[in-house]
């Protein structure tokens, strides 16, 4: 039962930093590329990377907070989906390159944050 509620209670707060964090990236940077949405890929990635071996090698924290942090929060905060219909409507707005570097940057830039969030973590 905690372990949904922590799920529900870490999802919420993910999505209102997702909320957040897209707002001031567009007021920075604009709507023409999605900038905002990779971003939070990028970080969620990272953070994904760091917090998973953090939490399971490090860190003893109770189960229900694992499952808050990784499944709630950082599947709320994260944006797969978006990336994708995103992807497809530069793809069919015509921006074909757009697209594909949109692509490109979020998996190669999701895996290395990934991977840097894992190594950070088992060698601080």
């Amino acid at each position: 039962m905690w372990t949904y509620v922590a799920i529900a209670v870490g999802g919420t707060c993910g999505c209102w930093a997702r909320y957040g964090m897209t707002n001031l990236m567009q007021a920075i940077y604009g709507r023409d590329f999605p900038y905002a949405t990779l971003s939070v890929n990028v970080l969620g990635s990272f953070l994904m990377g760091f917090l998973f071996i953090e939490t399971l090698e490090r860190l003893t924290i109770a189960p229900e907070l694992r499952s808050g942090l990784l499944t709630g929060f950082l599947g709320g905060f994260t944006t797969f989906s978006t990336f994708t219909m995103e992807t497809l409507m530069l793809a069919e707005q015509g921006y074909s390159l757009k697209a594909g570097l949109y692509f490109l940057l979020s998996g190669g830039l999701g895996f290395f944050a990934a991977f840097a969030g894992s190594y950070l973590a088992r060698n601080h």
